[in-house]
């Protein structure tokens, strides 16, 4: 299959200037660029006048884990010009996963990637994994992180504790086997169980090991609140100590309170690039985030595992500790409620329908509805879904999401948690950088703003052959209109398609034309390359 894509401004994802000029695609790869004649046995032309020609987005963190399992097509994504994703985040996936641990693992998954039925989870290890992705096909390029839950849970179980001697050895071995099975790096959730009970210690022998694969450690940070400072400081004492690259995960400064953090951050980030250690950090451009309603509980209510959590949901007197414990806070716990507060805390996702008429409501509206305190009414209905629901809380300002997308450690992502009424970036966060930060307020270029989306993530991560239009390169390329790319998704109402995405090429494939999608499997399962 031959495509000639002509008339269009190549902005080819290096960071220099676009100019006009032709793109040939020869089956999956790029076979040039130049002016070429239309007469030359192409099987279809693509007329990209008016168009910016770009390398296909990379998505850095994403949690389409389990849906490309059940859905392999991720609409949302490609539609918004996405070509690659990185799965495997937070610390809390889909593999490895023993057969003995399915169960519980699987409610402590649900919050952030859902949870099915249909599914074989007899997979057990990322390779596992990884072929029944390839087995199934892919719509887009897939690849993975292993996660350090998974792999403590794997080795250890999911009790706080330290690991002893044996078992951190048998963590490394873990980690090492999933390196092996072509995984790009580790991911850790400082945040989530049974990640938050990990030292600095474990975390740094965990990142000796990825580092022997050039591999990248992916954190999201014990705080971006109040102990911002000192969780980055551990961040990066463990990038220093291992020698492991560092990746922050959607990275942000949360809570009024702490924006007079900000500048204190950017010199932590200004001194690490001085003393040589590899930073960079993964951003989506809203002022709101998404996660998991569970962690607005204390940690110590996750002990043991979802199971333990709901146990002690039933309880009168604990429930009362986990109240003062939101109240008063606990040293180094980023407390979701304090930082954002009951009315900009909004549940997007349930799995029952007895709880549908929730979804979209602050955890103040959903007291008043069901007629309780707030507090009593969240618990309820973390115990009622099993802790599987999902949740929107807003943090920062615009000012402050300009000030981080202009850093150069900076690339797109869209963190997109894709059940229930979800946030709008996991229909519209490149778009909106494109239109909104880009065309009208002028805070980024275009030439470097669709840099942070392909070619950096893609030297940050090692995606060998994408992010850059070039000859030899796997043809994954986005048209799209400068004029009127936009994000039309909204937190009232966020399940809306961009505009401005016409054309988006995967492997050569067409899977958007004229804005329309065809649904063809289309992607890659990505590994990582051994290092020569």
């Amino acid at each position: 299959m031959k495509t000639l894509i002509e008339n269009g401004w190549i902005v080819d994802g290096t960071g220099e200037l676009r100019y006009k000029s032709s793109l040939v695609v020869e089956d999956e790869l790029i076979a040039g660029l130049g002016m070429v004649e239309r007469g030359n046995g192409f099987d279809q032309v693509i007329d990209a006048t008016g168009m910016i020609v770009a390398p296909g987005f990379i998505d850095t963190h994403s949690h389409s884990d389990l849906e490309v399992m059940v859905n392999p097509y991720v609409e949302a994504k490609i539609r918004q010009g996405i070509t690659t994703e990185l799965l495997g985040q937070d610390g809390i996936s889909m593999a490895p996963l023993p057969k003995r641990y399915i169960s519980p693992w699987r409610k402590n998954l649900a919050g952030l990637d859902g949870d099915s039925d249909e599914l074989d989870w007899d997979y057990e290890t990322t390779n596992g994994y990884l072929q029944a992705l390839e087995k199934k096909g892919v719509g887009l390029n897939e690849s993975y992180l292993v996660p350090h839950g998974n792999i403590r849970m794997e080795a250890m179980g999911l009790d706080n504790r330290k690991p002893a001697p044996e078992e951190l050895e048998r963590m490394r071995e873990i980690t090492r086997r999933e390196m092996e099975a072509g995984a790009f790096g580790l991911s850790t959730g400082l945040i989530y169980m049974p990640c938050a009970y990990a030292d600095t210690e474990e975390l740094i022998e965990l990142c000796k090991v990825v580092a022997e694969f050039d591999g990248v450690f992916v954190v999201h940070q014990r705080s971006e609140a109040d102990t911002i400072l000192t969780s980055m400081k551990e961040v990066i004492e463990i990038g220093r100590r291992s020698g492991v690259k560092i990746h922050f995960s959607h990275f942000k400064v949360c809570g009024r309170k702490n924006w007079n953090l900000i500048d204190k951050v950017v010199d932590l980030l200004d001194n690490a690039a001085a003393e040589g250690i590899r930073t960079s950090f993964d951003q989506y451009p809203y002022v709101a985030g998404s996660t998991m309603l569970g962690v607005i509980l204390p940690p110590w209510a996750h002990d043991g595992g979802t199971d333990r959590l709901l146990e002690r949901l039933r309880s009168a007197e604990l429930r009362e500790r986990m109240i003062h414990d939101i109240e008063n806070g606990i040293p180094g716990w980023d407390n979701f409620v304090d930082f954002a507060g009951l009315d900009q805390i909004f549940v997007t996702s349930v799995k029952t329908d007895a709880n549908q008429d929730l979804v979209g409501k602050s955890l103040q509206q959903i007291g008043e509805i069901r007629g309780k305190s707030a507090y009593d009414a969240a618990f309820d209905l973390l115990l009622a879904e099993e802790n599987a629901v999902g949740m929107v809380d807003f943090y920062g300002t615009e000012e402050h999401v300009i000030r981080f997308l202009t850093r150069p450690e900076q690339n797109v992502c869209t963190d997109g948690l894709l059940g229930g009424k979800p946030h709008p970036r996991v229909f519209g966060s490149f778009p909106r950088v494109l239109g909104k930060y880009v065309r009208e307020e002028k805070a980024l270029t275009l030439e470097d703003a669709i840099r942070k989306m392909t070619a950096k993530p893609a030297e940050v991560f090692g995606f060998e052959r994408r992010g850059q239009l070039k000859a030899g390169n796997f043809a994954d390329v986005v048209l799209f209109n400068p004029n009127t790319i936009i994000d039309k998704g909204t937190f009232v109402e966020p399940i809306q398609f961009p505009v401005g995405i016409e054309y988006v090429l995967i492997n050569g494939q067409v899977a958007l034309s004229c804005g329309r999608y065809d649904r063809v499997l289309a992607g890659k399962v990505l590994r990582k390359a051994r290092m020569r």
